[in-house]
């Protein structure tokens, strides 16, 4: 899909469900919303007007968290001759710490992945998030109608997410009329069912695509010519009919012909994230079965993958929710990194806090924690080597998912990469 990052996309999901749930202690939270076409010198006289106003707030704590927002937002304003393509999206202020009668000052800057449309500065007890939110809503959805005389299934392609909503039969007879029928009789009353079951998909059609799904493009698929019967014949609404980028020809219809479309239509789909992965993940699951295939899974030798210059791509779950922790001893720059799950953060580093220095025998720790994405993006900028995130409401996301979330195609065999060193096991250990 060109120009689509999904390590980017990634990020700002992460970002926007981060965000969505935090709550200041005041009106002191700043969301601020910069589109490509304004000048930066007019954002900024906009964060002075609001500097000097805030001085009117009467708690001296909102006041001041307020201004110090405001200031470290205009600092990294200065850094900037005019807006990024997209524009700017900044989130500053001071969040509760749970559990702590303290506050921690946070500021996130990104450039969104489609053009702020607006100029929005708010200040509140919480962060607004709804404009980014409204950017990672896939624009093109694509309508998927699959068809015969016996049943028609309505599909919703967006994004890496496909799917059904609803499948309706049509009571029409076989073509083999029952005895004592005459068939110029039997083919009247079969016209007339297929009649009927056709103005129902179309209402349906124009109910699931316009109304609730609001589509940009339709293709129209099943076997034999009962889908081109339908297409010619003019039932569907004008507005879909004009959506139509193709009619597929598919070995079923229904559910499973809607599936099946996505085969059959990858030329009209060529810009669907969903495929893109699809094809990454069935490389992967081709690799990995081969005897001394590509491909390596499991934290530990994707990373050692990667290090080495091995890896030409790396897949990462979207929910694979891992955390990369260095400890440096302070005495002596010892190093020492682990990898581990998200949700046993706080008890690693409470035992690595404890653990005494092997170089030194120190226990002096500075330590540094990261979405492992960002790790692994950050190294593989290093050697040349693509990270893509693969979505795990897919049916291939799931298959990737049990392969333990993490895996890499490979330039060249890593040397020592042997099937019993691929296990799931690697998350939650040190690197050795």
């Amino acid at each position: 899909m060109p120009g689509y990052d999904s390590v980017a996309m990634y990020r700002i999901r992460k970002l926007v469900s981060q965000l969505e749930n935090v709550k200041g202690r005041g009106t002191e939270l700043i969301s601020l919303y910069v589109p490509p076409n304004r000048p930066i010198h007019d954002v900024m006289n906009t964060l002075r007007e609001e500097y000097s106003t805030a001085s009117n707030i009467k708690s001296d704590t909102t006041r001041n968290h307020v201004q110090d927002a405001l200031t470290k937002i205009m600092q990294r304003l200065r850094l900037y001759r005019k807006p990024p393509p997209n524009g700017l999206a900044v989130f500053c202020g001071a969040i509760p710490t749970p559990g702590k009668d303290l506050e921690e000052f946070v500021l996130y800057e990104i450039e969104p992945p489609k053009p702020v449309p607006t100029f929005l500065y708010r200040c509140d007890d919480h962060f607004h998030v709804d404009i980014l939110r409204d950017m990672l809503r896939e624009t093109d959805v694509v309508g998927i109608l699959s068809l015969d005389s016996s049943e028609a299934s309505f599909g919703i392609l967006s994004g890496s997410s496909l799917q059904i909503v609803q499948n309706i039969t049509s009571g029409v007879g076989g073509k083999h009329r029952q005895g004592g029928q005459s068939a110029r009789r039997f083919e009247r009353l079969r016209e007339v069912e297929l009649n009927d079951f056709f103005t129902r998909v179309a209402d349906h059609a124009a109910k699931i695509f316009i109304e609730q799904f609001q589509i940009k493009k339709l293709i129209i698929s099943g076997p034999g010519p009962t889908k081109e019967d339908f297409y010619k014949q003019g039932y569907l609404d004008y507005r879909l009919q004009n959506m139509v980028i193709g009619v597929v020809d598919t070995s079923y219809a229904g559910d499973e012909g809607v599936r099946e479309t996505l085969e059959r239509a990858a030329e009209l789909l060529r810009d669907v994230r969903l495929l893109e992965e699809k094809e990454l993940v069935e490389e992967f699951l081709r690799e990995a079965s081969r005897p001394n295939g590509l491909a390596v899974y499991g934290l530990r030798n994707v990373v050692g993958a990667l290090t080495s210059g091995a890896a030409e791509k790396v897949l990462v779950s979207e929910d694979l929710n891992a955390r990369r922790l260095e400890f440096v001893c302070n005495r002596c720059g010892y190093t020492s990194e682990r990898f581990i799950d998200a949700k046993d953060e706080a008890a690693a580093l409470t035992s690595g806090a404890a653990e005494k220095c092997p170089s030194c025998g120190a226990s002096d720790w500075s330590y540094k924690s990261e979405d492992i994405v960002d790790y692994l993006e950050e190294r593989a900028h290093e050697f040349g080597t693509k990270v893509e995130v693969i979505s795990s409401a897919t049916e291939h996301g799931q298959m990737f998912k049990s392969f333990g979330g993490i895996g890499a195609l490979l330039r060249y065999r890593v040397q020592g990469s042997t099937d019993e060193q691929l296990q799931a096991q690697d998350r939650g250990q040190a690197l050795g």
